[in-house]
């Protein structure tokens, strides 16, 4: 059995206490970090072997983005790809022994306003994406786990509001229809939402919440997708939701699924 979970941490030297509570309490195989906002060299990874985590693939970047694969498994570097030609660290794969990859992905957030003619960030999450699924339709990836913060919320249940949120960037039509077009091209399954089918789901909830539970406004950013060959053979999909209560929180919640691959 393989336990993979993925966690947009919002800085990994602000929170590497907060990193090994997870690993200590859920003991994943695998953890699958972004926004590190560090630079490689400076990215701590001694705290976690000492929790038996002893191999990683990294590319960090000063302040900005950083993406790991954190993992008690031997790993290979499968390397990077550039989606934007900006050497921007917004991606990271790895392989295990038993053949399984995992690809580790940040997307562009996008910025506050869903139109690439005034707002660049908004044309580069949808490059992005669009990139993401030319790579799919072309690699046609096999025994393959992709997971990270997608930083788009695509079903009506993923957000605290879909009439409210159709209009704000993460929710909006022409993002939702981009995902899911990347997600067909690649042979994709959400592994999230092929366990939990219906109800709300939330991995992420905004600072600017003076209460964060009680509004709960929140929105399904951070994503485990799966080749149709692993599918079949994963189960205990969750979203760990109290994360977000504890001390010093990042925005985002771990995403753990379950494979027997």
């Amino acid at each position: 059995m393989l336990t993979i979970a993925t966690w947009n941490i919002n800085s990994v030297r602000l929170r590497v206490d907060t990193v090994c509570r997870l690993l200590s309490e859920q003991q994943p195989d695998i953890l699958c970090l972004q926004e590190l906002k560090s630079p490689t060299e400076l990215v701590v990874t001694d705290e976690f072997a000492a929790l038996g985590y002893k191999h990683h693939v990294l590319r960090g970047q000063k302040a900005y983005n950083g993406v790991a694969i954190i993992s008690r498994l031997p790993l290979m570097d499968l390397g990077s790809r550039d989606f934007l030609g900006r050497g921007e660290a917004r991606h990271v794969a790895a392989g295990l022994e038993n053949g399984v990859v995992i690809e580790n992905f940040y997307v562009p957030a996008g910025g506050d306003i869903p139109d690439r003619a005034v707002n660049p960030k908004f044309g580069d999450k949808l490059d992005f994406v669009g990139s993401l699924r030319d790579w799919g339709l072309r690699e046609q990836p096999k025994r393959t786990i992709l997971v990270g913060d997608l930083n788009i919320a695509p079903l009506e249940e993923d957000v605290w509001s879909h009439r409210q949120l159709l209009t704000v960037v993460s929710h909006t039509p022409v993002e939702v229809n981009l995902l899911n077009s990347a997600m067909q091209a690649g042979g994709w399954t959400d592994v999230v939402r092929h366990d939990i089918p219906t109800g709300k789901l939330y991995s992420w909830w905004s600072y600017r919440a003076r209460d964060w539970d009680a509004s709960d406004r929140g929105r399904r950013l951070d994503h485990i997708w799966a080749t149709r060959d692993l599918v079949s053979n994963n189960h205990n999909a969750r979203i760990l939701r109290q994360v977000r209560g504890w001390p010093k929180p990042s925005d985002h919640v771990p995403v753990l699924a379950t494979f027997d691959c």
